[in-house]
């Protein structure tokens, strides 16, 4: 009896060690995105300033990058997604405007959905819109 309750566990072990194997190499395999910075803060800028920012990416993995989609929090956010796909070892970008015209601080994200390992990345946008640009004292 020992016995078979041994060569059962060993079985077990086994086939728990033989399938996270194999998740690892799913994870590891195919399309990969790793962006160069997550969050881009636009910093303190005056209301009607230029809002376009860019989210810079690599395809990290051993297949084409295709994202299928990019979606801004709210209306204010409005990203744009390369179309083609991002072949492996390949530099591309997401362009992202956010509405200048309101005031006050501001956190957004975009969500990017595409056929890399994790296939939901978010990434985030900051910043804090002024009515007027700051007073400079004299040096």
């Amino acid at each position: 009896m020992k016995v078979l309750f041994f060569t059962f566990l060993t079985c077990l072990s086994l086939s728990l060690v033989a399938q996270d194997n194999g998740l690892n190499l799913a994870i590891e395999g195919g399309a990969q995105i790793d962006f160069t910075e997550e969050t881009v803060d636009y910093g303190t800028i005056t209301k009607g300033s230029d809002g376009n920012r860019e989210f810079v990416f690599t395809n990290s993995g051993n297949e084409p990058l295709i994202i299928s989609s990019c979606k801004g929090s709210c209306g204010c956010t409005v990203p744009k997604c390369p179309t083609e796909p991002v072949l492996p070892g390949e530099t591309a970008k997401i362009k992202v405007k956010y509405d200048t015209n309101r005031l006050g601080k501001f956190t957004k994200s975009v969500t990017v959905t595409s056929n890399a390992g994790a296939s939901v990345k978010t990434v985030k946008i900051t910043g804090n819109v002024i009515a007027t640009a700051p007073e400079q004292s004299p040096e």
